[in-house]
């Protein structure tokens, strides 16, 4: 890799952090907002569900926007949010501006998402797409690894201190995306997104992340609640899990460039598998734990290659690939914690790993009946 790809492979993944930190921040401090603020649990769980639909609105929105966006402007943008929505719920004197805060913060993740694994597409040099993406995709669980013990610690201070992560990360990415030279504006927006094949990507995007997302939603309730694990070590299974993530994205990207449509299958049907045992069959803690740790490999391999596959999808531009990508995601959000909510209600942690199963299978039976995605696919290529 040569000291301009090194240099982009930086500036993505600090997109990619900067974006989950921001996502993050509530997930450990959200009773002390509600304490804080007089408002219930649920009414601060709200926050979170308002930052999702903004940044699915945002995505759509460049999915149909007929602007031509020059990547690094449309980063810088997304960065900006990210920055006035962390320094916004620093300072929040009311619950009311703190979901506003959230409100911006959902649009900046949107557009930083898209923006940056666009920008793996179009930034990168011949042959090194793979290395690029990897590295951009490894940014969001890297902000589990080391973002969330530092807003665990900053935020057992104060909820307020929690937000300094994302707005450093977002501070430091900005300024490197800055210095980067412009590049051409983006191909105008297609229809092409009407094909079978594209059409076929976006809806198994949205399934598998549907599932994922619901894991990730309910996995450390199911340590908690089946096992008796205590928040300390909830907390390390959950981190070894995002390592397992990192580990299979590098390992993905040897062979993505030759196999994306493969990959997408086998490595979409272990995920709906390791997704069903999970749930279902609960022996003990570490047996739990390492059941996790798989889910979370076969996810990293599943992710890395189905949003390669987006990128090369004949007549459809990255970034109008990678804005389906990210509004698939935050609906997968909403879609996993509507599925496992059912399923727990209805029948505890086995029906929760049969429905999380079913949208994961569901994506892998939409790609394999795609008789037109095999031509269309062409990762790699330029």
């Amino acid at each position: 890799m040569n000291q301009s790809s090194a240099a982009d492979s930086a500036r993505l993944f600090g997109c990619l952090f900067a974006a989950q930190s921001s996502l993050l921040v509530l997930t450990p401090i959200l009773s002390e907002v509600a304490t804080d603020f007089g408002v219930s649990p649920a009414t601060a769980g709200q926050l979170r569900a308002m930052s999702g639909v903004v940044a699915a609105l945002v995505s759509v929105g460049l999915v149909l926007s007929r602007r031509r966006w020059e990547l690094r402007s449309l980063l810088e943008l997304g960065l900006g949010l990210l920055t006035v929505a962390a320094s916004a719920s620093v300072l929040a004197p009311s619950f009311a501006a703190l979901a506003v805060a959230q409100a911006v913060l959902g649009a900046g993740v949107s557009l930083v998402l898209a923006g940056g694994l666009a920008a793996a597409g179009r930034w990168a040099p011949e042959g090194e797409r793979a290395t690029l993406l990897s590295w951009a995709m490894v940014g969001a669980p890297s902000a589990w690894i080391a973002g969330m013990p530092v807003i665990g610690l900053l935020g057992g201070h104060s909820w307020r201190l929690a937000w300094l992560v994302p707005l450093a990360a977002s501070v430091v990415t900005l300024h490197a995306v800055s210095r980067r030279e412009r590049g051409m504006p983006e191909p105008a927006p297609t229809s092409a997104l009407r094909g079978s094949g594209a059409n076929r990507w976006a809806l198994g995007e949205l399934l598998a992340y549907g599932g994922w997302s619901g894991v990730l939603v309910y996995v450390g309730g199911l340590l908690t609640d089946a096992h008796g694990a205590s928040p300390a070590a909830t907390g390390v299974a959950l981190g070894g899990g995002a390592i397992a993530y990192v580990v299979a994205t590098f390992l993905a990207r040897r062979w993505v460039a030759r196999a994306a449509r493969p990959m997408v299958l086998a490595a979409g049907s272990a995920l709906g598998v390791a997704a069903l045992v999970l749930g279902a069959v609960r022996p003990s803690f570490g047996f739990s734990v390492l059941m996790w740790a798989v889910t979370a490999f076969f996810a990293g391999v599943r992710m890395m290659a189905g949003s390669a596959a987006g990128l090369d999808l004949d007549g459809v531009g990255p970034l109008q690939a990678m804005s389906v990508r990210a509004a698939s995601m935050q609906a997968g959000y909403l879609i996993g914690a509507v599925l496992g909510g059912v399923g727990l209600a209805l029948g505890g942690w086995t029906v929760v790993g049969v429905a999380l199963a079913v949208p994961l299978l569901l994506a892998v039976g939409v790609t394999a009946t795609d008789s037109e995605i095999s031509a269309r696919v062409k990762v790699g290529a330029r």
